[in-house]
């Protein structure tokens, strides 16, 4: 499951390794209060290794991590690196649907989470899981403290009792074996599983650090994204390479990232721009942030179109930012010095040489010039492994000659860069994820009352949203409110319909190739609803 070429390199044990050895004394982390040095963060990484192996981890089994960003998940993630292990990454926002899909095919054997993080109920999730879902699961691991909550069936153990372990001094990780698993939307309604090995991850670290400057002297970085998506994860490894210190909060919250900013003297983050837009409505300066040099940022909210010019009347320089799950985050950055308007718009340069991008016309295949719009194809180092269990997908998604194609619209520069327009597809981006909209449909079919589901996009209250139509069962009664609910309770928040309506049918049109569901017609009818009414209570 592997793209053309050589895939050989450090290992991401080795990788810490010359970190540590290089700067031992200077600090990794800067959490909760607390500054974790090089040293101590591969030192952690072994001895929890060495946890893990007398757990009988080993090469190619999956650990899945539910976690939001600890010191924790980094050293795990460093140890099963060491095993030859493969993470899992599972957003701390999913709930019991999606948790259990991911531990079901991944057939992860061990899962790490933090029982009492944030108020939410984690063990409940877990207790409610259909057993099928955990059959290979074979332990469960609680992170944060406290009295072992109790899930029927698996044994919990402490994650204390993983590092109170010898350390561990093999390595199993070299080049091209596996060492993480991100989850992606596509057009089913399962998420795919995209895999990169220590190839990929270690050698786009290093060119994004010194694309983006991390190796500048007194660089400092704020890891205010999660470390289970691929935007922090990339950011997190590239400030490894480069041996600059991660300020890393729990998870964002706009007053606290603002005084870590401010304490910390922190030069760089990236972020969405509604992270952004955050961070200047919790300050009243002029000038809120005058150590930060750029904030590299995704544009996700469709409201917030003028946020460079905001940032940049308040000396905070924004850079539209390119990535993917199977390219990884950060792949390519707008120009610094460009005009405010390029700088806004999504793309970029690449962050190395021998990274590429071409555009394809979709219907001839014909590779197009700067200026027309086609799918975008890329290349380069930090390319996925593969989709992890799904060879079929993997063969789908890379061209012959190893090139991955995006499922983006896109256009050349003619400068050596490119500029994203839109996903090709009907993929929505809710919550500042991709979602697509058959795993919504999918779960609302499940409820019995449900014949059939279609679900859209539009912008509520500035900001993106599903919409879903669904049709009835013969006798079954229409209740918006037990609907979104089901959604609710199975579902990340983020992705419960702003508002579920009934038909009678779904509007269609004939076509050479079948009838179609009128995809525009419904947009249109889900942002007349929405405009129509205000938002129901959250269930």
């Amino acid at each position: 499951m592997s793209v053309p070429g050589s895939r050989q390199s450090d290992s991401l044990g080795r990788f810490l390794a010359m970190r540590a050895e290089a700067t031992p004394d200077a600090a990794a982390l800067i959490c909760e209060g607390r500054s974790w040095s090089y040293q101590a963060l591969d030192e952690e990484s072994r001895r929890v290794a060495r946890g893990l192996a007398d757990l009988g981890i080993g090469a190619g089994d999956r650990v899945a991590l539910w976690l939001p960003n600890a010191p924790a998940w980094l050293a795990l993630y460093f140890a099963c690196a060491r095993l030859g292990a493969i993470i899992v990454a599972v957003n701390t926002r999913f709930r019991s649907a999606e948790i259990a899909d991911i531990l079901d095919r991944s057939g992860a054997r061990l899962l790490v989470f933090w029982p009492s993080f944030g108020g939410a109920d984690f063990p409940a999730t877990l207790a409610a899981l259909d057993p099928g879902a955990l059959c290979r699961l074979e332990r469960i691991i609680a992170y944060g403290g406290g009295a072992a909550p109790t899930i029927p069936g698996k044994p919990v153990l402490a994650y204390e009792s993983l590092r109170a372990a010898a350390s561990y001094e093999g390595d199993r990780g070299a080049g091209p074996v596996g060492s993480i698993i991100f989850t992606t939307s596509g057009t089913t309604k399962a998420p795919k599983f995209v895999l990169h090995d220590h190839y990929s991850v270690v050698s786009h670290a290093r060119h994004v650090a010194r694309r983006f400057g991390y190796d500048a002297p007194g660089s400092t970085i704020l890891q205010a994204l999660p470390l289970c998506g691929v935007f922090g994860f990339a950011q997190a490894m590239a400030a490894i390479a480069a041996g600059a210190p991660l300020v890393m909060p729990a998870r964002f919250e706009a007053e606290e990232s603002t005084r870590l900013i401010r304490r910390h003297a922190v030069t760089q983050f990236n972020g969405s721009d509604e992270m952004v837009a955050r961070l200047l409505a919790a300050c009243s300066e002029p000038v809120p942030f005058p150590t930060l040099r750029f904030c590299g940022f995704a544009a996700f909210n469709p409201g917030l179109g003028d946020i460079v010019e905001t940032a940049e009347a308040r000396g905070l320089r924004l850079v539209g930012l390119y990535g993917a799950s199977e390219v990884q985050a950060l792949f390519a950055l707008q120009p610094l010095d460009a005009p405010a308007a390029r700088r806004g718009l999504a793309g970029g340069v690449p962050v190395a040489e021998d990274y590429a991008v071409r555009i394809r016309d979709p219907e001839s295949g014909r590779l197009l010039p700067a200026g027309e719009s086609g799918e975008i194809e890329l290349k380069g180092a930090s390319l996925m492994a593969g989709y992890f269990g799904n060879p079929e997908a993997t063969a789908s998604a890379i061209t012959e000659d190893g090139w991955v194609r995006s499922g983006d619209l896109g256009r050349l520069t003619g400068d050596g860069g490119f500029v994203f327009e839109t996903r090709m597809g009907d993929v929505l981006r809710l919550g500042g994820y991709l979602v697509a909209p058959a795993e919504i449909e999918a779960h609302l079919q499940r409820h019995p009352a449900i014949d059939g589901c279609q679900v859209v996009g539009v912008t509520a209250g500035g900001r993106p949203a599903a919409v879903a139509f669904v049709t009835l069962r013969a006798g079954a009664a229409f209740d918006e409110a037990t609907l979104r609910q089901h959604c609710a309770e199975g579902l990340a928040r983020f992705k419960v319909p702003e508002r579920i309506l009934a038909l009678d049918a779904f509007p269609t049109t004939p076509s050479a190739n079948g009838t179609k569901i009128q995809r525009v017609k419904l947009r249109q009818m889900a942002a007349e609803a929405v405009a129509a009414s205000s938002r129901p209570s959250p269930p």
